[in-house]
């Protein structure tokens, strides 16, 4: 990864939506070249999917919170990763610390996250959870721009044997 990929990745990460001539014209490539890049960069797992960034109120989920889960055992069960079909469960991390999980959920309501703690508390492995209710939400970013704007800092390259 040079750093036509990480200017690239940068700008796909503000805007996925760029045509392959955009693009260029924002890393100083041609389209022809941008697209092989991209298709690399895809092929190798830096590019892992093409989404939309949905704002949550306007799409009649305004209620966002954080779930920690405290499970018997590791925690990561079938059963808990099988949360990741729900359509509120937005992110599933396992974490260090007093918990085993951290959901990441979008409701329409508290009535709607008090349904899906009743969903987490009928597992057998799940002992307790803690909410965490967000009331205002100032800043979100993807993962990409941050990691790409450390990359061409210190021109960290990612090690490929993972």
């Amino acid at each position: 990864m040079d750093a036509f990929d990480r200017r690239i990745l940068g700008e796909l990460a503000e805007d996925a939506g760029l045509s392959y001539a955009d693009l260029g014209n924002r890393v100083g490539l041609s389209a022809p070249a941008v697209h092989e890049r991209v298709k690399r960069l895809r092929a190798t797992g830096r590019i892992r999917g093409t989404v939309a960034v949905l704002d949550g109120p306007a799409t009649g989920k305004p209620f966002l919170a954080f779930v920690h889960v405290d499970a018997t055992g590791w925690g990561k069960s079938k059963e808990l990763l099988a949360l990741s079909a729900l359509p509120e469960v937005e992110e599933i991390h396992s974490v260090a610390g007093d918990a085993c999980m951290l959901l990441k959920v979008r409701c329409a309501s508290s009535r709607a996250l008090e349904g899906l703690l009743a969903r987490l508390y009928a597992l057998p492995s799940v002992k307790a959870t803690r909410s965490y209710v967000v009331l205002s939400t100032y800043m979100e970013r993807t993962p990409q721009a941050a990691i790409t704007e450390a990359l061409e800092e210190e021109h960290y390259e990612p090690s490929t044997s993972s």
